[in-house]
């Protein structure tokens, strides 16, 4: 019985051993900004209302430390939307070399009509596209 617990004693201790170090390559984020969205795809100007129809972003990062973080999705009334991207930049030491990111929004709707999309390109300038749902 001793031993049994002396054994149960040292996996409890080994496992917070084990728990407690971190690993050093891990890069955490340091900021998270705007970043332009430099085009838009959407596959079809008309669609059936309860599709779904995925939306894709296009934006161009200057640094491999650079990634998509999220989007900040507006409804500003019943059909008009307005889309700002953001990104991540870590701590991590990385080169200059530019690269273009490609993410996207899955619309679903759930009310017909002529659906306006506003997407931030820096500024106060936007690439707006319309969506026609029945």
């Amino acid at each position: 019985m001793k031993r049994l617990l002396n054994i149960g004693f040292s996996a409890i201790i080994l496992g917070v051993i084990a728990t407690s170090c971190h690993d050093d390559d891990y890069e955490s984020i340091q900021s998270i900004d705007k970043i332009k969205i430099d085009s838009v795809k959407i596959a079809k100007d008309t669609m059936e209302i309860f599709d779904i129809q995925h939306i894709k972003t296009y934006s161009s990062y200057v640094s491999q430390c650079e990634g998509f973080y999220g989007y900040d999705y507006i409804h500003n009334d019943n059909l008009t939307r307005t889309v700002t991207a953001y990104k991540f930049r870590t701590d991590a030491s990385c080169g200059q070399s530019t690269h273009q990111g490609m993410n996207q929004i899955n619309f679903n709707p759930q009310q017909t009509g002529t659906y306006t999309f506003k997407f931030w390109t820096g500024t106060n300038t936007w690439i707006t596209k319309t969506i026609v749902v029945r």
